[in-house]
């Protein structure tokens, strides 16, 4: 790529035209809020949100004559680390998925206490935190304090927040994202689902000092707008011990960090949605959206399938004058679900968006390796003794622009340096073994951990060269072709439930969600409009590498470019049950 894209870096989807919708500052803030509850003001807060910045705020303008704080009514930390453990063990990157709610972080006693005075309370009370509409059961008004995880943890890395009824404030960032991921966001997601369809005020938190406030039906509104046309989500990057500068120059990136290693595109549980109305523009977590309208965004078959998960993942990992990925395997699907508790695991691809000079993936077994003595190659190169010879044991395939490189659950593999990958996933992106970081620190001058114990029983030891050539080396199959455009299939392979479809074109293509979500990225070209045959959506413009969804309730939409050349799109949507 010779010259920058105009991918777009805050995408929006406009809701209404008035700036009016939205209260914007806390003055605007307080002032829709001081009508609302002459008694109990309700404030349920996501796991992160700076709660006393909040109290504050409402404190000094509402003057309640009492406050009641979730944190009083919750179990002693100690109480909570050991309800917690078997969930969460001694691994640094792994815990075991699980059904704690939050109703388990409270001391019922507590809790019931808090219930009993909040009802009988005869003026103006304030109840605020995580779980507060657990303790307020019949407030005036009810606001959720959302936000979206990539701020939670910029919150942990720079030690601001602790986990949910813990006081670990000065534990490594990668330990509260684990809690949190295991615990902590899936507890405040089961109690944020209930809360959704009935909150009366949606507050955006991810600025500190400049507070969002919309009324719960516009929130609901709009969620149901964007439920029924494409849209993008807010993608963020982030810097890796092997991170390249492809992403910096096509996409005018900052440069402050050394490196850009990620680019998530399409992560709906880490990414966010913009909200414009008028020039005001509100941030939520795209999981609100899953949440809320499952059916319209995934389709039927797909929501009685993942409930209510977005299953396919796209994102960008960017090696260009970086260093090779981790060489790592992903969980075979038994294992995921027998030691993790998830019930699908990370089937993925490597679609190579561009590559330089010498470029290559590390895929599949050489033939006739000999199993115990990669292991003992691999503990000699965890304990520093040795580096691991990786291209001994590990195939290495040049690859080029456009090349599709298929990597099912089982089978180790890696990037090396000069790519730029878009990497094509099922959504369970923690559960990665690494078994070898090619002798390097990570970020913060510690190891990455590394799971030989693991890796080692997931591997499967029969993906060898010729295997990996004829499975997952660029697997094209011509399906059609027309006047202006071609269609082939890429992927993924039969173990994966994902189905990717590539199409290069000149003129305008016609695309059908078959009753599930498509999610597209522009491979090639400058730029291209989606239209809807039935004008239910304006036109909507992507620019190139933009990853979009579209919900399975679009039904029909056509793609075209919008000036000469050829472009190109990759789609993965789920397969349907034969």
């Amino acid at each position: 790529m010779k010259r920058p894209s105009e991918y777009n870096k805050h995408p929006v989807v406009k809701i209404t035209s008035s700036p009016g919708d939205c209260a914007v500052g806390w003055p605007e803030v307080l002032a829709r809020l001081q009508c609302c509850a002459s008694k109990i003001l309700c404030v349920e807060c996501y796991p992160g949100v700076f709660e006393e910045e909040i109290e504050r705020a409402l404190v000094s303008s509402l003057m309640p004559s009492r406050v009641f704080h979730t944190r009083d009514c919750m179990k002693a930390p100690a109480e909570l680390d050991n309800m917690l453990a078997p969930y969460l063990g001694n691994d640094p990157v792994f815990g075991r998925m699980n059904g704690i709610e939050i109703e388990d972080f409270f001391d019922h006693r507590k809790l019931e206490s808090a219930r009993e005075q909040i009802s009988k309370s005869q003026s103006r009370i304030l109840v605020i935190g995580t779980g507060a509409a657990l303790l307020a059961l019949q407030p005036e008004a009810l606001v959720y304090a959302d936000m979206a995880r990539w701020e939670i943890q910029t919150r942990q890395r720079n030690n601001e927040i602790a986990n949910l009824g813990s006081e670990n404030h000065e534990a490594r960032a990668s330990l509260k994202y684990k809690r949190a991921f295991f615990v902590d966001w899936r507890a405040a997601d089961r109690l944020k689902k209930r809360l959704l369809p009935k909150v009366d005020f949606l507050l955006d938190t991810n600025d500190r000092r400049n507070p969002k406030l919309i009324s719960g039906d516009l929130f609901r509104r709009s969620l149901g707008k964007v439920a029924v046309q494409p849209f993008r989500l807010v993608p963020f990057f982030d810097p890796g011990p092997w991170g390249g500068q492809w992403m910096r120059r096509v996409f005018s990136l900052p440069e402050g960090p050394r490196n850009y290693a990620w680019c998530f595109d399409c992560v709906p549980e880490e990414n966010s949605l913009l909200l414009a109305f008028g020039d005001a523009q509100v941030e939520i977590p795209a999981m609100d959206l899953i949440l809320s309208y499952p059916h319209e965004l995934l389709g039927e078959a797909v929501h009685g399938r993942f409930g209510s998960e977005f299953p396919i993942r796209f994102d960008m990992l960017d090696t260009v004058e970086g260093g090779n990925l981790s060489l790592q395997v992903h969980p075979l699907t038994e294992y995921i679900q027998d030691r993790f508790g998830m019930h699908y695991t990370q089937d993925e691809s490597y679609y190579l968006l561009d590559a330089g000079e010498g470029a290559a993936v590390y895929l599949g077994l050489r033939e006739s390796v000999n199993k115990e003595e990669m292991l003992r190659a691999l503990e000699l190169a965890e304990a520093g003794d040795a580096a691991f010879p990786a291209e001994k044991f590990v195939n290495r395939w040049p690859v080029k622009r456009h090349d599709h490189v298929l990597i099912p659950a089982g089978t180790i593999h890696c990037s090396g340096k000069d790519c730029m990958v878009l990497e094509i996933s099922a959504t369970p992106y923690i559960f990665t073994f690494k078994l070898w970081d090619w002798g390097r620190m990570g970020l913060d001058g510690e190891p990455r951990p590394i799971h030989i114990e693991h890796g080692m029983q997931n591997i499967q030891w029969d993906r060898t060269t010729e295997w990996v050539r004829r499975n997952l080396i660029d697997c094209q199959v011509p399906l059609a072709e027309q006047n202006g455009w071609r269609e082939e299939r890429t992927g993924l392979q039969e173990r994966e439930f994902i189905e990717t479809r590539r199409h290069w074109f000149t003129g305008k293509v016609k695309h059908e969600t078959d009753g599930g979500v498509n999610v597209l990225n522009l491979v090639e070209g400058p730029e291209i409009v989606v239209e809807s045959p039935e004008n239910t959506f304006d036109p909507f413009l992507v620019h190139y590498a933009e990853t979009f969804i579209v919900p399975a309730a679009v039904g029909r939409y056509s793609i075209a470019p919008t000036g000469p050349g050829r472009c190109a799109t990759i789609k993965a949507y789920v397969r349907k049950n034969p």
